[in-house]
C-alpha cells in the first residue's frame, strides 16, 4: 500500500505542473487543438518506442485487448484534453481544476463501491471521503457568483463538472484495462497516447498554418507536458494494480492542491488561505489512507 501510494503522490505532483503549463497557453480553440496535438505527438514519440521495446521483450503478446482498450482510451482522453483546455481558456484554472478533479473520483469511488464490488476497508475509504473533503474546501467559491461571460463562475463550474464525467469514465477503464484485461501500463499508455495523435492529427493538419506559430509560443509548454503526463498516469496505472481504484482515484485528486496554490502563485488567483486550508485536510487524508 505504501508504495503504490508513494507513486500516486508523485503522480499528482506531476499532474499539477503540467496542468499549469497547459494554463498557460493562450489561444482560440482552434489553437487549443493543435497546442493539444503537439504535446501529445511528443509524448507518443517518448512512449511508444519504449513500448516496442517492452513488447519485443515479452515476445510480441498481441491480443485484440491491446487494441481495444487504448482505442476507448484514445477516445476519452481526447474529450478531456479538449474540453479541459476550453476550460482553461474560458475561466480560473483555480475552478476548472478542481471541480473536474473532484467530480471524477466522487463519480469514481460511487461507480467502484456500488457497481464494482470493490471493498478497501472502512479507513480507507473514509480516507478517500477526508480527500474529497479537503477538494470541496478548495473548489468552494465565497462570494456572490457571476451568471456568465467569460472566467464566469458558471462556465468554469460547466467545464469542470463535464470534464470530471470524463476523468471518472477512462479513469474506471483504464482500471478494467490494466487489472481485469493485465495490460502493461506503459504498453497501454503508449498505444493511448498514439491512438490520440493519430486520431486528432487530421484537424491539427487541416490547421496546419498555425503549428510554427503554437510552437513558437509554447514550446517549454509542450515538452514539460509531452513528457510529465505520460509519467504522471503511467505512475497511476502502476499503482492500479495494487492499489482499489476507488482509493487512487481520490488519492490522485491531491494534485488539486498543488495545482490551486500555484494558481495562486503564478497567477494571482485568489483565496489563498481557503487554498491552504484544503490542502491541510487534502493532506490529512492522505495519512488517514497510509494508515489503513
Amino acid at each position: 500500500m505504501l508504495g503504490a501510494l508513494g507513486l500516486v503522490i508523485a503522480a499528482a505532483v506531476f499532474h499539477a505542473v503540467w496542468n499549469i503549463a497547459a494554463k498557460r497557453h493562450e489561444g482560440d480553440d482552434a489553437d487549443s487543438l493543435v497546442f493539444v496535438w503537439c504535446y501529445l505527438a511528443v509524448s507518443a514519440v517518448l512512449c511508444v518506442p519504449l513500448a516496442l521495446v517492452e513488447l519485443g521483450a515479452g515476445g510480441w503478446p498481441m491480443t485484440w485487448h491491446l487494441l481495444a482498450g487504448p482505442l476507448v482510451a484514445a477516445v476519452l482522453h481526447i474529450a478531456y484534453s479538449l474540453t479541459l483546455q476550453r476550460g482553461y481558456a474560458r475561466a480560473e484554472l483555480g475552478l476548472v481544476y478542481p471541480v473536474a478533479r473532484g467530480v471524477g473520483p466522487v463519480l469514481t469511488m460511487a461507480f467502484a463501491l456500488l457497481v464494482v464490488g470493490e471493498r478497501p476497508g472502512w479507513r480507507a475509504v473514509a480516507g478517500g471521503c477526508v480527500v474529497l473533503a479537503g477538494i470541496v474546501v478548495t473548489a468552494w467559491r465565497p462570494g456572490p457568483r457571476r451568471a456568465g461571460g467569460p472566467g464566469s463562475t458558471r462556465t468554469g463550474l460547466g467545464y469542470g463538472a463535464l470534464t470530471g464525467v470524463i476523468i471518472a469514465s477512462y479513469t474506471l477503464w483504464d482500471n478494467h484495462s490494466v487489472v481485469a484485461w493485465g495490460l502493461s501500463p506503459l504498453t497501454y499508455f503508449a498505444a493511448t497516447v498514439l491512438g490520440q495523435t493519430l486520431l486528432l492529427a487530421p484537424g491539427a493538419l487541416r490547421r496546419v498554418e498555425r503549428i510554427r506559430p503554437v510552437l513558437r509560443r509554447n514550446r517549454r509548454e509542450v515538452v514539460l507536458i509531452g513528457v510529465l503526463s505520460p509519467l504522471a498516469y503511467i505512475l497511476v496505472l502502476v499503482a492500479m494494480q495494487t492499489m482499489p481504484v476507488s482509493i487512487v482515484a481520490p488519492l490522485r485528486e491531491s494534485s488539486i492542491i498543488i495545482g490551486s496554490l500555484l494558481a495562486w502563485w503564478l497567477f494571482r488567483e485568489p483565496h489563498p488561505v481557503r487554498r491552504i486550508a484544503g490542502a491541510a485536510v487534502v493532506l490529512a487524508g492522505i495519512g488517514v489512507i497510509a494508515t489503513a
